[in-house]
């Protein structure tokens, strides 16, 4: 099986939305540059070095700007993969649409997002790790 690593929320204001989940559940937020999409990392367990969970089944997430784009208006989850290739190729056979081909991102590995069958956007990650 291929877990759910990673969660995605859009935010109008993303200072506003950090604050509010760091006030109410205590996560940590990261502010990224625009070279990394005005992205905004939350943690939500405690961490090793590297940024990797150490409790079993926790996952951090990300905030990202929202946009007029469909896929951007709600919530979204992250898949882990073994070959995000192989993930596209299948998501295409299964009737998915992919939005965006494969994307590095740096200490992290390849990411891509799609819409399932039901309009629902997701996204896949190949881990470096």
């Amino acid at each position: 099986m291929n877990p759910v690593v990673h969660f995605e929320l859009p935010a109008n204001d993303r200072q506003r939305m950090a604050d509010f989940y760091s006030r109410v559940f205590g996560w940590k937020a990261q502010f990224m540059g625009e070279d990394m999409g005005n992205y905004v990392t939350v943690s939500t367990t405690e961490t090793d070095e590297r940024g990797r969970p150490t409790q079993p089944g926790a996952i951090n997430g990300g905030l990202y700007p929202r946009t007029d784009d469909a896929g951007d208006q709600h919530p979204s989850l992250v898949i882990g993969v073994g070959n995000i290739q192989e993930a596209i190729e299948n998501i295409k056979k299964a009737g998915g649409k992919v939005i965006s081909e494969p994307v590095p991102i740096p200490g992290v590995g390849k990411y891509a997002s799609f819409f399932d069958t039901e309009g629902n956007r997701m996204s896949v990650l190949q881990p470096d790790w």
